[in-house]
């Protein structure tokens, strides 16, 4: 085993840097259940001042936001839909059916969320047989999708397409300051006209943990009961709100580093695609941070996983053979690079 290893698995394996564990230190604490919280309280105004919202409440996990989304927005018996592979359907343990007793209805990835897709899934109100379409939860960055951006001009349409059919609007925005960064506008601008939304600072901004869920005073005033209910309600949690704030601040214009890292690494690979290697990439444009690609097919995913662990570079697969690379900042460009020296040394070897 390397005695350097290059961890690509995902984003949320970063560590706090010098400037983020000097900011915890020296945040100011309170009891965030009596509201008493000056770093929690001073993270949320932040961050709904920035987003366009109301209010917003910081949680311990982005699936908890995602989740007070759902549980704010329907009654049990109701459909949500969402786009295919989206994470709030895929990766949140079946926690909209658990916690909020709704289905979830997908938007096949090819459609692209387009006007027309959204209307041919949504369940009318009123018919007895079925559960009626309630609420459009928008993933951007999509995460499975390849990491795709949705522009502003798409957020927008899809936007006024959720109010012309009465359907409750959500933005997992896990990853939108990367896809703010990848489109040069602000995030609220990707966020007008969403009801509500939930951003994530344990992801590319690098904070240990923590997420919010904004909306208008009245949903994160609801929000906060679901919250408790789920036992997510914290007390003097201002040490992790400093973080956030501190990532929030100074973690997001060095996004574009990450993202530049991933087109040398989607790069690298295509001209190996290119000089007759058995690879596929998956690396939309724009880009972000996130790269998938297959190899041989996609079979034997786990054994090339396996080789790639012995050789130093940690990676992750999802379905279908996929293998996702994610960089971020405690991976340098020195370090994408030689991890795509070792994916590249792999297929020579196919």
């Amino acid at each position: 085993m390397p005695t350097t290893i290059i961890d690509l698995r995902s984003d949320t394996v970063t560590r706090p840097t010098p400037g983020m564990l000097a900011a915890m230190q020296d945040s100011p604490v309170g009891d965030d259940v009596y509201g008493e919280d000056p770093t929690v309280n001073a993270l949320e105004a932040h961050v709904a001042e920035l987003l366009g919202f109301e209010a917003a409440l910081f949680t311990p996990t982005g699936t908890q936001a995602n989740q007070l989304a759902v549980a704010v927005h329907t009654r049990p018996g109701e459909t949500v839909l969402a786009e295919q592979d989206a994470h709030c359907y895929l990766l949140e343990g079946g926690g909209a059916a658990a916690l909020s007793g709704v289905n979830f209805d997908l938007v096949p990835r090819e459609l692209r969320l387009s006007d027309a897709a959204i209307a041919a899934r949504v369940k009318p109100q009123g018919n007895i047989h079925m559960a009626p379409t309630s609420m459009l939860i928008v993933e951007n960055t999509h995460n499975v999708g390849g990491g795709r951006v949705l522009g502003q001009d798409e957020m927008q349409r899809i936007a006024r397409q959720a109010k012309a059919l009465k359907l409750a609007l959500h933005c997992d925005g896990a990853r939108i300051w990367n896809a703010a960064q990848a489109l040069g506008v602000p995030e609220r601008a990707l966020l007008q006209g969403f009801d509500t939304a939930a951003v994530c600072f344990s992801k590319g901004l690098g904070a240990p943990l923590g997420s919010a869920f904004l909306g208008s005073k009245e949903h994160v005033q609801r929000a906060r009961r679901f919250r408790k209910r789920w036992g997510g309600a914290m007390r003097q949690v201002g040490f992790m709100a400093g973080a956030a704030l501190y990532a929030v601040r100074h973690h997001r214009e060095r996004l574009k580093e990450d993202h530049a890292h991933a087109a040398l690494f989607a790069a690298r690979l295509r001209d190996a695609a290119r000089a007759g290697r058995p690879v596929e990439v998956e690396y939309p444009e724009p880009g972000t941070n996130i790269i998938y690609f297959r190899i041989g097919g996609g079979a034997d995913a786990a054994g090339h996983l396996s080789w790639l662990k012995d050789n130093g570079v940690i990676v992750s697969t999802i379905q279908d053979g996929w293998i996702r690379a994610v960089t971020h900042l405690d991976a340098p460009k020195a370090m994408v690079e030689r991890a795509a020296d070792i994916v590249v040394s792999r297929l020579a070897a196919l």
